[in-house]
């Protein structure tokens, strides 16, 4: 069995993680390919949470905000500088390095929190203005949950019209063709990744759905009115939404090649037609870069175990 890697896209190229490291690669202004590699650090308290169902999904949610967050710092601040630069601000950055890691990482977490706050929130807003047209509890949260689908589609179409995010959207489909590829059994080359599919079973877009209609169920248990019990239990139920969803997109992952049930990580995959977009041969060759030297330091890993 083919070990499970996991990739996020950056500004002008792609992160991967492994079970003991994470590599970002990324396209300088130049043309050369640059990396950023970080060692994934097993907690003892950490390792034990992500053996629990229903808490391991909040854990590998948080841990890769932190790290994702720090990859995406890497590849903002570098892409655009001058080459010859580098070495000189590497020097002036390496004697704050930690605490630059610890900060950008906290920020990772903090960002994420903050926009599943809104995205909770202003849902609840809405739909509670609706009362008097959809006064049930039923409609009530089928209503809320319109909105927040409404709401995220809206957010990510807006955002993917300007270029930067056009190009991040370009770097995530490089991201899960590569994955497909491997996954495959395919050799990575530009012409075998760009055959492939750019959507994933797999993939963070599909678990942000997921969240919208584990949402649904979860809130017919609690009460709708009035409104600040409804916004205290939506606030409550965040981990419990989230600790769902991701047992479900671990679900649908493992049901994709059952001809029935494939269709249950659909919803996710149509989503990913808004937040990935068909790469160029350059993308592709950055993400296959960034894969390969992930491979590399994993095998050495576990040659060293060994």
């Amino acid at each position: 069995m083919k070990p499970i890697y996991g990739g996020q896209a950056v500004v002008e190229g792609v992160m991967f993680a492994g079970r003991k490291h994470s590599v970002t690669a990324i396209r300088r202004k130049d043309k050369s390919i640059e990396y950023f590699h970080l060692p994934r650090k097993a907690h003892p308290t950490l390792t034990v949470l992500k053996k629990i169902p229903f808490i391991r999904g909040i854990v590998a949610i948080l841990e890769a905000s932190a790290n994702g967050a720090k990859h995406f710092q890497f590849a903002s601040d570098r892409y655009e500088l001058d080459p010859k630069e580098t070495a000189q601000i590497a020097e002036k950055k390496e004697s704050s390095k930690l605490s630059l890691v610890v900060s950008v990482a906290v920020v990772g977490i903090l960002s994420f929190l903050f926009g599943k706050f809104l995205f909770t929130m202003i849902p609840a807003f809405l739909a509670n203005f609706t009362k008097p047209i959809f006064p049930s509890k039923m409609a009530q949260i089928f209503v809320e949950g319109a909105f927040k689908l409404l709401l995220l589609l809206l957010y990510i179409y807006s955002i993917s019209l300007t270029p930067l995010v056009k190009r991040v959207f370009q770097y995530h489909g490089a991201e899960h063709k590569v994955i497909n590829a491997f996954e495959n059994g395919l050799p990575l080359t530009v012409e075998n990744v760009q055959r492939q599919s750019r959507l994933h079973y797999r993939c963070g877009s599909s678990f942000i759905l997921f969240t919208v209609i584990v949402s649904v169920f979860v809130y017919m248990f609690v009460p709708v009115d009035p409104l600040w019990v409804r916004i205290v239990n939506r606030l409550a139920l965040i981990p419990v939404v989230l600790g769902i969803s991701f047992e479900v997109l671990q679900l649908t992952n493992q049901l994709r090649d059952v001809p029935v049930l494939r269709w249950l990580g659909y919803p996710g995959l149509w989503l990913q037609l808004l937040t990935t977009k068909e790469p160029t041969d350059d993308q592709v060759e950055v993400a296959i870069a960034s894969f390969e030297q992930l491979l590399q330091l994993e095998e050495q890993e576990t040659t060293a175990i060994r």
